[in-house]
């Protein structure tokens, strides 16, 4: 419940008409990093460096961006959504056991990076690893999950993703 808080107290454009609440599958990436794709992806006109984190796949209550789904919280098959949740834990790299998920923050540099991957489309992987299945998801580097802008060298991040992680999943506050 505290994560929930702390979305609804970020400052953001997304308005209270477009958080839906999901019920089901979703992909998790909130301890993820991703890698730039080399391909570019768009959120409402604006282009991003495009980066693919790889998550796992959780069953439950989740909080999405209808804004960004068609305000649907169904995916297409062999699809699930990146969403957020109020998990205290989850499977994590390298090994996909389940380990608690540790907020951190830290300040984006001029040749760093982080990821944003709320409320976009992941491909679920047919194989499990670890008896976790886990979902390929495509997501913008440097755009902001509260205003879709781009995020500017000095921005402070928070992730679930350690230290070390390439393109941290996370957000800017």
């Amino acid at each position: 419940m505290k994560r929930l808080l702390l979305l609804m107290l970020l400052p953001v454009s997304v308005s209270a008409a477009d958080l839906m609440i999901c019920n089901g599958e979703y992909a998790l990436c909130a301890a993820s990093g991703s890698t730039p794709t080399g391909k570019t992806i768009t959120v409402k006109g604006k282009v991003f460096q495009e980066g693919m984190a790889v998550c796992p796949v959780l069953t439950g209550r989740s909080v999405a961006n209808g804004a960004l789904m068609n305000n649907s919280c169904d995916a297409p098959a062999g699809k699930v959504w990146s969403l957020f949740s109020t998990v205290s834990e989850a499977p994590q790299a390298p090994s996909w056991a389940v380990a608690p998920l540790v907020k951190r923050t830290f300040i984006l540099g001029k040749d760093s990076g982080m990821s944003n991957q709320w409320s976009f489309l992941c491909d679920k992987q047919a194989k499990k690893t670890n008896g976790v299945t886990l979902a390929s998801c495509y997501g913008p580097i440097n755009e902001s999950p509260a205003t879709n802008g781009h995020i500017k060298p000095g921005a402070k991040i928070i992730t679930d993703a350690p230290v070390g992680v390439l393109n941290p999943v996370g957000g800017n506050f």
